[in-house]
C-alpha cells in the first residue's frame, strides 16, 4: 500500500466543520545568480454560516502548501460575529491600515451588497443581508482586516445594556 497525501487531505477537508473558500493567491519573485525563485502567499476565509468566521494568510514555496498553511491559521484566527434576522446589528466602521469598510445593516430582500471580500467574508459568517463600502486602500489583504475589525467590534443591543448596567433597568420598567 502507498501513501498518498493528496487523498489523506481529501479525507480531512470532506470532515471539517467550516466552508472554505480562498480569495486570491499572491506570487512573489526573487532573482538569484541561478534564475527567479518564487513563493506563493494565500488568503484563505473559512466559516460555519452560523456567525463563526475565520481568515488566514499561508505563505509557502508551493501554492497547495500555502493555502494548508493559510487553512489552518484561519482555524486558529475564529471570530463569532452576531447575526440578528440575517444582519448585523447596527453600522460600523473597521479599519486596518489604510483601508476601512463600512459595513450597514440591510432590510430582508436585499442580498449582500458588497465587494469580493467582504461579500465573501459575510457569506461565510451566515450574513444574508448587508451593505458594505471599501473607503481608502482596496488592498485585498487590507480590506479582509479591515472587515474583520468590524465585525470584531459588533455588540448586540443585550450585551450593550449589560455593558452599562442597565439590564435591571429595563427589566423593571425604571426611570432613564
Amino acid at each position: 500500500m502507498t501513501f498518498n497525501r493528496r487523498n489523506d487531505r481529501n479525507v480531512e477537508r470532506e470532515t471539517s466543520e467550516f466552508e472554505e473558500k480562498m480569495l486570491f493567491v499572491n506570487r512573489t519573485s526573487k532573482t538569484y545568480q541561478g534564475g527567479r525563485r518564487f513563493r506563493f502567499a494565500a488568503l484563505v476565509i473559512l466559516g460555519d454560516r452560523n456567525g463563526r468566521v475565520g481568515m488566514g494568510i499561508g505563505k509557502a514555496k508551493e501554492v497547495p502548501v500555502a493555502i494548508e498553511k493559510a487553512k489552518s491559521i484561519a482555524r486558529k484566527n475564529m471570530i463569532m460575529v452576531p447575526v440578528e434576522n440575517g444582519t448585523i446589528p447596527h453600522e460600523i466602521v473597521g479599519e486596518n491600515s489604510t483601508s476601512r469598510v463600512l459595513l450597514k445593516p440591510a432590510g430582508p430582500g436585499t442580498g449582500v451588497i458588497a465587494g469580493t471580500v467582504p461579500r465573501s467574508i459575510a457569506e461565510l459568517a451566515g450574513i444574508t443581508n448587508m451593505l458594505s463600502k471599501e473607503l481608502g486602500s482596496r488592498n485585498k489583504v487590507n480590506v479582509a482586516y479591515a472587515v474583520f475589525d468590524g465585525f470584531k467590534n459588533l455588540r448586540t443591543a443585550k450585551q450593550v445594556r449589560a455593558l452599562r448596567g442597565t439590564e435591571a433597568a429595563q427589566a423593571t420598567g425604571g426611570a432613564q
